[in-house]
């Protein structure tokens, strides 16, 4: 830990993944997007691990959960959106994936989220905007977010980078964190460690820096 003008500059893994300063942000396990990735029982296999350790060491854990608005709440972008996703060129063929309370806008159940844990719905990619993530980690005197979750080339990555502009540290779970285009995702995560604003690690490597 190297101490400047009054702060500590958290140098390790283990310096910066501490209970009293760090949120864990598990990234849209929904059940109608696990169902759409081919390593999608992997990817929530590591999840379920990162989650046992961070409910372990006592660190506060926030879901994020993505939602589709109705189509006659539904803006310029989200249609422009939905028809890009869907595949379609005409408005009038797109359907909402993810409304509210529809069975793929769910969580997986094997999350078994608790009840001191947040679930927070988004309709942007960032998890940061338009939600009050940011505001309760300030609140709550944390400085940076360990994320693992789906998908790393659509959410992960802009989350990551918006963290950063925020003054979070982002810690990144490389083999918790899947993807549904592999090269895309592929590019994502290389663009996060060039850039050096996040740190990269596995889930084994939180583990021993949590212990």
């Amino acid at each position: 830990m190297q101490n400047i003008n009054g702060l500590a500059i958290p140098e390790t893994l283990a310096e910066m993944v501490r209970p009293e300063t760090t949120a864990l942000v598990v990234y849209d396990m929904q059940v109608g997007i696990l169902q759409q990735m081919q390593d999608g029982g992997a990817i929530l296999g590591k999840v379920l691990q990162t989650l046992e350790i961070a409910r372990s060491a006592g660190i506060r854990i926030f879901f994020m959960r993505h939602m589709s608005l109705p189509k006659k709440m539904a803006g310029v972008f989200q249609f422009k959106q939905m028809m890009a996703w869907q595949r379609k060129t005409s408005a009038s063929d797109v359907e909402p994936w993810f409304l509210r309370d529809s069975p793929g806008f769910a969580l997986a159940p094997e999350l078994d989220v608790r009840e001191d844990e947040a679930i927070l719905d988004k309709i942007t990619f960032s998890a940061f905007e338009g939600t009050p993530l940011a505001i309760a980690m300030r609140d709550c005197g944390l400085k940076s977010f360990i994320i693992c979750g789906i998908a790393t080339e659509i959410g992960i990555d802009p989350t990551v980078r918006n963290g950063a502009d925020l003054g979070f540290v982002p810690v990144v779970l490389t083999d918790a964190c899947g993807g549904g285009h592999a090269e895309a995702a592929e590019r994502s995560m290389a663009n996060l460690a060039y850039m050096g604003d996040a740190m990269l690690c596995t889930v084994e490597e939180l583990s021993a820096a949590v212990r």
